[in-house]
């Protein structure tokens, strides 16, 4: 239940603090005192969106914080969901800064909005005028007859289903439009995987293949200048290696004569050994160059080979060559397995489809049992408003197509006469008929909803004498199991609270102001006896308001 709360700087509100009792409250006021503006800033409380308009000072940061008994609400998983702190008397806080920007706590730890109207959602119920024709809505209507059947748990594993079903049918979707495109480019992709398998691509082939193709376009080259190098290298007496070692004879004699010497000596003798290796390996080249026409011809068409297909696939290299090959050898095999994949998404399908339509059954058949129960129970209520005639029936039609709460179609239908044909009741409801049946639902809910607090807006427009009255003596009783609140223009009602608070302006420094009082039992009968009679109170209306306290 909502045990206080606290408003700074908010629209006609300079600084408030108001307690709260249980059972049945009454708020009060004349039009334009500041009513509507405890529901805004309850409102921001619960999660509504901020609006930098609604600060007094606009150099000042706004504030509302609201405390909440909890204890006996079973909110501690809630909060476990949210990664709350949970708390028996926890503590809300909305914060608008000048800047526009906004901040809410719960028990201190940061929120965003979505937590803060999911956890609002369980904690009060704040009934304006403008949501009494929610009961024209479908989904109102099967949301109130899953609170009487206790259908959560059931539809919770439904829509868990479901999401399971739609992913399904999203990736069923995607793969035959997948094997569509595939279907077109296969034969083509079938072809280019085909050409790149048969060339028997390897990595460094490129490098290995271009190099030999080098060697043998100049072969005849190479053994002119090799044979050379052979000719000058090994020529008795002038060649190179006859030279060179008479250098290192002559190098030899000296070599102990001076360290200078005997490093040339170890120079000369390593230089010969080199020199002689590299003559031995020029004629060992000189043997292994052939001129081979065939080879030539082979080495240059595997080269022309990897050329073209690297034209082709607009690449430098067999690595990427490779790598398409590998990314077409994949849409082949997958064109091939598609089939089954298809297949088997089909009977996913079919088998979540089953699942589906059980889990629907079985919300639809707690439907049509809670539709009975509920309508005996509003008819009870709406009797004691003023329409002993009233009828009710709820047409379930379950249909082929899913939704969040399940298959079915509901539609409530309305007569206030006897003898007149049932309508679907946003035809037939007149304003007040409606502001009516509205509180008979939300009284009937009462023994369904876990809900701490309700707060009714003005509900009771459209009515009054006897029929205010009534209304008053259900919200009072449904006070006996959460904490009811009653914004009013009705002297009826207004008598009937456990509390009465008054919402008044005052002028204050050229300043106008809003504040919120609870009344004392002298009070509620001036206040009662202003609303029966206006400002200028007759002793009549005194006696009368006395009575209605009575």
């Amino acid at each position: 239940m909502l045990q206080s709360l606290y408003i700074k700087n908010y629209a006609l509100i300079e600084s408030l603090e108001i307690n709260f009792s249980t059972n049945f409250s009454i708020i009060t006021g004349e039009t334009g005192a500041g009513k509507s503006i405890l529901l805004g800033a309850l409102g921001l409380v619960l999660g509504n969106r901020a609006d930098l308009s609604t600060l007094k000072d606009k150099e000042q940061k706004c504030i509302i914080e609201a405390h909440f008994a909890i204890a006996n609400y079973n909110l501690k998983q809630l909060f476990e969901s949210l990664d709350l702190d949970y708390d028996d008397n926890t503590i809300i806080r909305r914060e608008i800064l000048p800047s526009g920007k906004s901040r809410a706590f719960v028990n201190d730890s940061p929120v965003n909005l979505q937590e803060l109207q999911e956890l609002g959602n369980y904690l009060i119920d704040i009934h304006s005028q403008f949501q009494t024709r929610n009961i024209i809505n479908e989904e109102y209507q099967i949301d109130l007859l899953d609170k009487v059947a206790n259908n959560e748990s059931t539809i919770q594993k439904f829509q868990s289903e479901l999401k399971n079903y739609k992913a399904f049918q999203s990736e069923l979707k995607k793969i035959v439009s997948e094997k569509e495109t595939l279907g077109k480019e296969q034969e083509y992709n079938l072809f280019l995987y085909e050409e790149l398998e048969k060339a028997k691509l390897k990595v460094g082939e490129q490098e290995e293949l271009e190099t030999e193709s080098e060697k043998l376009n100049n072969v005849e080259f190479l053994k002119e200048n090799i044979s050379k190098v052979i000719a000058i290298s090994n020529q008795e007496e002038i060649g190179l290696l006859a030279n060179l070692k008479e250098v290192k004879s002559s190098l030899q004699k000296i070599a102990s004569i001076s360290p200078e010497f005997n490093e040339l000596n170890e120079r000369i003798t390593v230089s010969l050994i080199e020199i002689e290796d590299i003559i031995a390996e020029n004629e060992s080249l000189a043997e292994k160059l052939i001129d081979d026409p065939s080879r030539t011809e082979l080495v240059n068409s595997k080269l022309q080979v990897i050329y073209d297909l690297q034209k082709k696939h607009q690449v430098s290299s067999i690595e990427e060559l490779l790598q398409i090959q590998e990314n077409l050898e994949q849409k082949v095999v997958k064109f091939d397995d598609i089939d089954s994949l298809i297949k088997r998404l089909e009977n996913q399908i079919l088998s979540s489809k089953e699942i589906l339509d059980k889990q629907a059954l079985i919300i639809t058949e707690a439907r049509q049992k809670a539709a009975k129960i509920f309508i005996v129970q509003i008819t009870e209520i709406i009797t004691q408003l003023g329409m002993p005639d009233a009828q009710f029936e709820f047409e379930i039609t379950p249909t082929e197509i899913y939704n969040k709460f399940g298959k079915d179609q509901i539609n409530l239908l309305f007569s206030a006469n006897k003898g007149s044909k049932l309508e679907p009741i946003k035809k037939v409801a007149s304003g007040g008929e409606m502001s009516r049946i509205m509180l008979s639902i939300k009284a009937v809910l009462t023994d369904y909803s876990k809900l701490p607090t309700i707060i009714f807006d003005e509900i009771d427009t459209g009515v009054s004498g006897e029929i205010a009255l009534k209304m008053a003596e259900i919200m009072k009783k449904m006070s006996d199991k959460m904490q009811v609140f009653a914004i009013t223009h009705l002297p009826q009602i207004a008598s009937k609270g456990n509390q009465h608070y008054k919402v008044f302006k005052i002028t204050q420094n050229n300043d106008t102001i809003s504040e919120i009082k609870l009344l004392t039992e002298q009070e509620r009968v001036v206040e009662i006896a202003e609303m029966l009679s206006g400002k200028n109170i007759s002793e009549s209306a005194i006696i009368h308001a006395k009575a209605l306290l009575n």
